[in-house]
């Protein structure tokens, strides 16, 4: 999940000046739970201890007003935005919960056993930032939720297979075991594929990668409407979140679903064809 907050819209020029403090003070939040989650040279149960004591200091801040000693810079501009808009404490507590999967799924070498495990963990490794988001702008109705967590599972999705040449060398494996078999992957043999290898992926697991690709297309559509919903100037920034997250799945697709040695990113090249794509939606 290292890369994951790069969705979050902190300090756009979109984003309405009213909602820049909360919206800093949750990323800076779920970036300080990334970084320990992943940052330096701490062990996993280190690390587990750490989370721990970050979710202790939550829960004494939404019970009490309690500010952390350990971390006043995260949890003072926390505190106020838990104050002035009343944020939902379980949505950020979520957040903690799916650090800690990750970090005990990847020390223990456990794996997703199919695609529902992996929504599981995908609602709270994301889809509560979305409803945060809505949180902020008061967008409470089932629908428009459901869409926002269709639209964050599909970030979430399209980071993990933009990023198994990263993530498969450290441990971390987010491709279901019941799709690994209906594709006649062994895991095993995706484990132990060297990203700087000189040798292709087999087509079954090219094919394996392709169908993950569909699938994270599909939520991101099925999401997409909620652009309309949104108000102002943050419902173009979702135009162009959701945009960016389809151009990463194009880009797999001209890698020919290659992403075991390749890395595609979305740069400033791309920036026009997101404009386009935006106002077309």
């Amino acid at each position: 999940m290292a890369e994951h907050y790069e969705n979050f819209p902190v300090a756009s020029l979109l984003c309405p000046p009213r909602l820049r403090p909360p919206i800093t003070a949750i990323y800076g939040f779920a970036r300080t739970a990334d970084d320990i989650a992943d940052e330096g040279d701490a062990s996993a149960d280190e690390r587990l201890a750490q989370l721990k004591a970050y979710r202790a200091d939550l829960r004494a801040l939404a019970k009490s007003g309690k500010v952390s000693a350990r971390w006043p810079e995260v949890f003072g501009p926390l505190a106020k935005a838990m104050h002035d808009f009343s944020l939902p404490e379980p949505l950020l507590a979520a957040l903690l919960s799916a650090f800690m999967q990750d970090i005990e799924k990847t020390r223990d070498g456990t794996d997703y056993i199919d695609r529902a495990q992996l929504l599981d963990y995908c609602a709270r490794s994301a889809n509560p930032v979305g409803r945060l988001m809505l949180h902020l702008f008061d967008i409470h109705e089932p629908e428009s939720q459901a869409r926002s967590d269709a639209i964050c599972t599909a970030l979430q999705l399209i980071n993990f297979w933009q990023d198994p040449s990263v993530d498969l060398p450290r441990g971390r494996f987010y491709f279901p075991l019941a799709d690994c078999a209906a594709h006649r992957v062994k895991p095993g043999k995706l484990k132990a594929f060297a990203p700087s290898s000189s040798t292709p992926p087999t087509q079954a697991m090219k094919k394996l990668i392709a169908a993950e690709v569909a699938w994270a297309r599909e939520l991101m559509q099925e999401g997409a409407p909620l652009v309309h919903r949104v108000p102002g100037r943050m419902g173009w920034e979702l135009r162009l979140v959701v945009q960016g997250g389809l151009r990463i799945l194009d880009k797999i697709e001209a890698l020919d679903f290659d992403t075991l040695r390749n890395r595609p990113t979305v740069g400033a090249t791309d920036a026009p064809l997101l404009a386009w794509r935006a106002m077309m939606m």
